[in-house]
């Protein structure tokens, strides 16, 4: 645990969440600041910074993320008009938690150049 991250506070059970999801590896809730009617963010229990910091030791845990991910969407609602999943690495992609995390985004016609 790194002591001034909010998100290994929120792992540590020192800071509440609205928790959606739980188990060894990782923990997800809904973002306190939501960007779209559902926003959920998914994190891992292990502090990795940013995608920078990941290793090839680190590979099984994101692709862990990443399908529970998927399947928290669909839990959600999501899958059948979809949803957006991102991870912003570093201060130009606007990463503001420096604890890697996987934003769930939908509920609405997403915006954005992207894809």
């Amino acid at each position: 645990m790194v002591q001034d991250c909010i998100f290994c506070k929120i792992v540590a059970g020192e800071i509440p969440s609205k928790q959606v999801y739980a188990d060894d590896l990782i923990i997800a809730f809904h973002d306190i600041s939501p960007q779209a009617p559902t926003h959920i963010l998914v994190i891992p229990r292990k502090h990795i910074s940013d995608m920078n910091e990941a290793s090839a030791e680190d590979q099984a845990l994101l692709g862990h993320m990443m399908l529970r991910a998927g399947e928290i969407a669909a839990e959600a609602g999501l899958a059948e008009s979809g949803y957006r999943l991102a991870l912003n690495t570093g201060p130009d992609a606007r990463q503001s938690v420096f604890h890697i995390h996987l934003h769930i985004l939908g509920g609405r016609r997403l915006t954005g150049q992207m894809g």
